[in-house]
């Protein structure tokens, strides 16, 4: 985080946790590498085979291959570490499926030259590797967009979009954005979609395995905090407030079949409009929707913080391997006017 995102992080969080926790996690690498020892939860399951599965090769999760970690939810969802599963076995069933998977990613004003072409050529080398994948890049330049060289199967579609003077509120409109081209254009062409924030470079494997009905993501920072940490919404007026809830999703990455990925868009724009007619703004935008939604709506599948890391966090003995990285933030650039 830059140093203003880091200020306002601490600020939002004096509002909901004590003071010395919030401003030292942000603040202090030490206790941030600390908050590494903190136990996870473990899995209650003693076979893949009783989890609620997604598809017949879940069944061939090796749930206990990582005792350091969580490697299922109390739904009986499986959370995706290193070293559980056999991608092949998922890759052969996805081609024999014949699964596709549209990816969505937003590269508005400064974001587009700063992130774009490298979030872009990296997908080409981890992400869906075998399958064929369609870009849907939303950007206000489309004239700017790279020329990227794509193989047979991998395809980009380029779809102009408003520019807003907050950047919040292009935060929140994308889940309009993408619930349309689902119904006008991905939900005929694809089975699966994945969307992304474009401030990312993919670094490792990001494969079929993460598919799934519904799909979402660990946040890196809170995965091991206990859960009166999490930032949820705490306003009762916000459709977002939660008083509970099971883990603290990432906004930067979810997933699933169309048809889940359009339920959850629709129901998150619903959700901020109505808190926009009241004059509320959730605490971490759609972020705190997507959060809320995801308690109300269980995930299928949950991904480990591998598949979205953040390298400030520092060293992490069951982070063995890194999917995707943020990139460098500019805060202060990028979302200025």
């Amino acid at each position: 985080m830059g140093h203003v995102q880091k200020t306002k992080s601490v600020l939002k969080c004096l509002l909901y946790i004590p003071f010395t926790v919030c401003a030292f996690y942000f603040l202090s690498p030490s206790l941030r590498f600390l908050i590494g020892y903190l136990p996870m939860d473990k899995c209650s399951l003693e076979s893949a085979k009783m989890l609620s599965l997604d598809n017949s090769v879940d069944a061939s999760l090796d749930l206990w291959s990582r005792p350091d970690v969580q490697t299922c939810t109390s739904w009986k969802a499986p959370i995706i570490w290193e070293g559980m599963f056999d991608p092949d076995l998922y890759d052969q069933m996805h081609k024999t499926k014949g699964s596709s998977v549209a990816l969505t990613v937003f590269a508005v004003g400064r974001y587009l030259d700063a992130y774009l072409k490298n979030f872009l050529n990296s997908s080409e080398h981890h992400f869906m590797l075998g399958l064929p994948v369609t870009y849907y890049v939303f950007t206000d330049v489309p004239e700017k967009v790279p020329d990227i060289k794509l193989p047979p199967q991998r395809s980009i579609k380029v779809i102009k979009v408003e520019k807003h003077s907050r950047w919040q509120d292009i935060s929140m409109i994308r889940m309009k954005t993408i619930s349309d081209v689902i119904e006008s254009d991905i939900r005929h062409h694809c089975t699966h979609v994945f969307c992304f924030d474009v401030d990312q470079v993919f670094t490792g494997r990001f494969g079929s395995e993460a598919l799934g009905d519904s799909v979402a993501l660990l946040h890196a920072h809170y995965y091991h905090l206990p859960q009166k940490l999490f930032t949820y919404d705490r306003n009762p007026k916000s459709k977002a407030y939660m008083q509970t809830g099971d883990f603290y999703y990432h906004a930067a990455i979810f997933g699933g079949l169309w048809k889940s990925v359009k339920a959850l868009t629709e129901a998150c724009y619903q959700s901020i409009m109505e808190d926009k007619q009241n004059n509320v703004e959730a605490l971490w935008h759609d972020e705190s929707h997507l959060n809320k939604y995801m308690w109300l709506h269980k995930p299928s599948k949950v991904l480990s913080p591998e598949y979205c890391w953040d390298t400030s966090i520092g060293y992490r003995s069951d982070i063995r391997v890194t999917r995707l990285l943020w990139a460098q933030k500019h805060y202060d650039t990028l979302r200025t006017p």
